[in-house]
């Protein structure tokens, strides 16, 4: 089913010519169009030998370039030794196949390329098996590009389909079965994540997003002092990681780092790694981390946007964190980043820069659901203890010979917890403190005193 001129990126060097059709509305007019091709090529492992930019008002409907440009492009691959096209743009299976026959190259289009990226860098079971998938559901429409070299057949009875078109169709039943399976596979993983964010509910959770290569891994690496992998190249880490962030006056909160996003990302993709980003979507508090020295800065935060509406997030709840501020050389940059995006901070991740205002940002966005609590129990009341290192920040703590006093901060959807796990308690809730309606005040009442209770008294 594969084409033999077809072999891994990953194989060798190849030699490559960088391409790109700029549309109107690309907004890349204050970037290299092909920068970020050339990152990808990069992290492919391809060589770029000859670059070519059209701009055109639409991609040509035969070759996505113009007929000149292909005369153009058929020299520079020659004159450059280049065995690949890469192209930054989406390409149409009939372009494609217009393409190799008039090259006589492979062409990869963005979507290949960056899907053959994801294979390379899967490293667990789940993110190979949605890589897969996002490939098998590319390839699928890109069948008939495979079998073009068999000649079509004639029958006695009228038109049949030849050998090309049976291989299709076989092809295509094979491609269907595998991707039956690679969903069944996904849906009892998605189950399973499912369940361990749901178990994850009891505790506060912030995620990372962003854009590939914003700094997402370094931050969590310097915020969290985990040992998460860091590289500077597009898709270094392709799996949801989840460590331990202390905050300050706050306490133990989860923080997740997800995939990054890229501008046209393969909707495939989109939709394989949907389970992956579950930890995104259930979230306390998302940071939306920008690489703020890139001048594509504002095109970027826009296509993470699009990605997490695709996937059900609104992403103008984030907390923007301009990343890599040691980076810009011009002050103003970062000032128009910041008035264009109420809530952000900068930071510097490498030089553990803006942590203080960013860990404020986050212990102000999730201290609005807290509440300040006095709780009275025997100093040998364990569970009680366990269950305040778990959840709350113990703010004082004082004894007497057999009673200790302790202050808190406990997430206010916790409230009604405490009454449940310890029902031998006298509850008395202080009419100043503000609830919300989600978590509503557990009415004053008495309740039988034992030796082991609590009394809370919310402040």
């Amino acid at each position: 089913m594969s084409d033999p001129k077809r072999v891994d990126l990953k194989v060798k060097q190849k030699k490559a010519v960088l391409v790109a059709v700029v549309l109107p509305g690309a907004q890349r007019e204050l970037e290299d169009p092909l920068d970020e091709l050339k990152g990808l090529a990069k992290t492919a492992g391809v060589v770029p030998v000859a670059t070519l930019v059209q701009n055109r008002l639409n991609p040509d409907a035969r070759s996505c370039v113009g007929k000149g440009k292909l005369e153009e492009l058929k020299m520079l691959a020659e004159d450059s030794g280049a065995d690949t096209i890469l192209f930054d743009n989406n390409l149409t299976p009939s372009q494609a196949r217009v393409l190799e026959k008039e090259i006589g190259k492979v062409i990869v289009d963005r979507s290949e390329l960056i899907l053959s990226i994801f294979a390379e860098h899967a490293r667990t079971h789940e993110a190979q098996l949605q890589v897969q998938l996002a490939q098998q559901l590319y390839m699928r429409t890109r069948l008939k590009r495979l079998w073009t070299h068999l000649e079509r057949t004639e029958g006695a009875t009228g038109s049949t389909g030849g050998p090309g078109e049976q291989q299709i169709e076989i092809d295509r039943r094979l491609i269907d079965t595998k991707v039956a399976d690679l969903k069944a596979q996904l849906k009892e993983l998605e189950q399973r994540r499912e369940r361990q964010v749901a178990h994850r509910r009891s505790q506060l959770t912030v995620s990372l997003v962003g854009y590939t290569n914003a700094g997402k891994s370094t931050l969590m690496r310097a915020l969290t002092g985990s040992d998460v992998y860091v590289a500077d190249q597009l898709f270094a880490t392709l799996d949801t990681r989840t460590r331990v962030w202390n905050i300050p006056h706050l306490g133990k909160v989860l923080l997740s780092d997800t995939v990054g996003f890229i501008r046209d990302l393969p909707h495939n993709l989109v939709a394989s790694f949907r389970s992956t980003l579950e930890e995104a979507r259930h979230a306390d508090v998302l940071l939306h981390v920008v690489d703020a020295s890139s001048p594509s800065a504002e095109q970027q935060i826009a296509t993470v946007n699009e990605v997490l509406k695709e996937i059900g997030i609104d992403g103008s709840q984030a907390i923007l964190v301009l990343n890599k501020a040691d980076a810009v050389k011009d002050r103003s940059i970062l000032d128009a980043l910041r008035a264009n995006h109420a809530t952000s901070v900068s930071v510097s991740a490498l030089e553990r820069v803006g942590f203080e205002q960013l860990a404020s940002l986050v212990s102000e966005r999730l201290g609005n659901g807290f509440i300040e609590l006095t709780l009275e129990t025997s100093v040998s009341d364990g569970k009680l203890f366990a269950f305040l290192a778990r959840h709350a920040e113990v703010l004082e703590q004082t004894y007497t010979e057999e009673r200790s006093t302790i202050r808190c901060r406990l997430p206010r959807r916790y409230q009604v917890e405490v009454s449940r796990q310890f029902p031998n308690v006298h509850i008395a809730t202080d009419e100043s403190a503000s609830l919300n309606d989600s978590n509503p005040p557990v009415s004053g009442h008495e309740i039988p005193f034992e030796e082991s209770a609590a009394v809370v008294t919310a402040q």
